[in-house]
């Protein structure tokens, strides 16, 4: 399930075991230099490019990981 694989990239990250689907990211403690490493994270461990912007417009576990599904089902 993306959301848990998500979930998973932002506990690390972040550095917190409690981050719930619908944590902010931004009241999480998350920052720029964070966000590159998680969208990064999200190449390199569920092959999805996810835009800077949308990473401000989907601030939760379950927003991004809704665009990550969203986007994997318009591919080829």
């Amino acid at each position: 399930m993306t959301a848990d694989r998500v979930r998973a990239i932002w506990c690390r990250e972040l550095q917190r075991e409690d981050i719930t689907p619908d944590d902010d990211f931004f009241a999480l403690g998350g920052q720029s230099l964070i966000m590159v490493r998680i969208q990064g994270a999200f190449i390199e461990e569920l092959d999805a490019e996810v835009p800077m912007d949308q990473m401000f417009l989907n601030p939760t576990v379950a927003s991004i990981a809704a665009y990550i599904d969203s986007q994997a089902a318009l591919a080829p």
